[in-house]
């Protein structure tokens, strides 16, 4: 099955890219994979990582993106709390 890392909502980009680098604990986004791959122990560099496995690109991304979620997740929560 192929996935579709199309944001549904263009509008959202600025927003999403906030909450990422929220996640992160960084000031910029693009500083988000960099510090969550230094927290997993994977050597991501600038540029090209062509030597990194698969094993541990996903560890990198499935951090970040599980962090997101869950962050998301809470914020709703607060939201129909509020109600």
């Amino acid at each position: 099955m192929a996935r579709r890392n199309k944001i549904l909502v263009p509008e959202a980009r600025q927003a999403l890219d906030q909450l990422k680098a929220q996640v992160a604990g960084t000031m910029k986004p693009e500083d988000a994979k960099f510090e969550t791959a230094k927290e997993v122990g994977i050597p991501l560099n600038k540029g090209y990582n062509g030597g990194l496995t698969t094993r541990e690109a996903g560890k990198v991304g499935g951090k970040l993106g599980g962090n997101m979620v869950r962050e998301l997740v809470r914020l709703a929560q607060q939201n129909l709390n509020k109600k």
